[in-house]
């Protein structure tokens, strides 16, 4: 990887831009990845590249979410695989949920990849790897309508990093709660999720690991009290609104 000085502007970024490459040279990330991450990073900058006060009660929902879950599954594709793989194994095991790997543009290859590098990092059981074990997901077309039995298909509460919305869409007609990280607050997925952390993946996934630590503390009806308060929608706006203003103070000094 690239030396990038930690005194440099865009440093945090450009380490970012290093692991997805990375990735893809490892054979775990698809070219198209590599254009998403783009178009992410685009809204990461207008929203400041920081964790707002929005996601940040969206992280709280989420983690609230995962605790109250039954059959909680983590959905894992080649730039989660790439950003966080270490991060998202210890998500699993702090709220006790499967890892399943679900692709877009699949090959089988591109998910040995995956699962060897999230073994790497402490996973013990992977989902998505058993031909026997799949399943179809209804209303959907693409390669994801493929799932495992004993996972996504099963699942009460989906989380779904750096999804496409029709997965999205599908996985809520199925009834299932879901939970995604979108940047951009006015897509398909960030709109049809049930809680959406409108956050970069390499910041928020620490602190919903932060988050669940303290929320495990709390019983049943705590924690459904935070779902419940959560409004989606309203915080979507405020991130809307985030960028707006963002925008208008950087009018304003130009």
């Amino acid at each position: 990887m690239t030396l990038i000085p930690k005194s440099h502007p865009r440093a945090k970024s450009l380490l970012i831009r290093e692991k997805l490459v990375n990735g893809f040279d490892k054979g775990l990330v698809a070219k198209e990845g590599l254009l998403a991450q783009g178009r992410g990073e685009a809204f990461d900058y207008l929203l400041g590249e920081k964790t707002n006060k929005a996601a940040k009660l969206a992280i709280k929902a989420a983690a609230a979410q995962l605790l109250q879950a039954k059959r909680p599954v983590i959905s894992i594709n080649g730039n989660v695989a790439a950003l966080c793989p270490k991060e998202i194994v210890r998500l699993s095991k702090q709220v006790k949920a499967k890892l399943e790997v679900n692709l877009f543009y699949t090959n089988e290859k591109r998910k040995q990849a995956i699962i060897k590098i999230l073994k790497k990092n402490g996973a013990k059981e992977i989902l998505g790897t058993n031909p026997s074990d799949s399943t179809r997901l209804p209303g959907i077309d693409s390669a994801r309508r493929i799932v495992d039995k004993n996972g996504i298909f099963a699942a009460d509460v989906v989380v779904v990093p750096l999804e496409d919305g029709d997965r999205t869409m599908a996985l809520r007609n199925a009834g299932k709660t879901v939970i995604t990280f979108d940047l951009n607050p006015l897509s398909r997925t960030s709109q049809t999720a049930d809680i959406t952390i409108v956050d970069n993946i390499t910041r928020a996934i620490e602190l919903l690991i932060s988050e669940s630590k303290k929320i495990s503390k709390r019983n049943g009806k705590g924690r459904e009290k935070i779902i419940s308060n959560f409004d989606n929608k309203k915080n979507l706006t405020e991130n809307v609104i985030q960028i707006r203003n963002n925008l208008t103070r950087r009018a304003r000094v130009a």
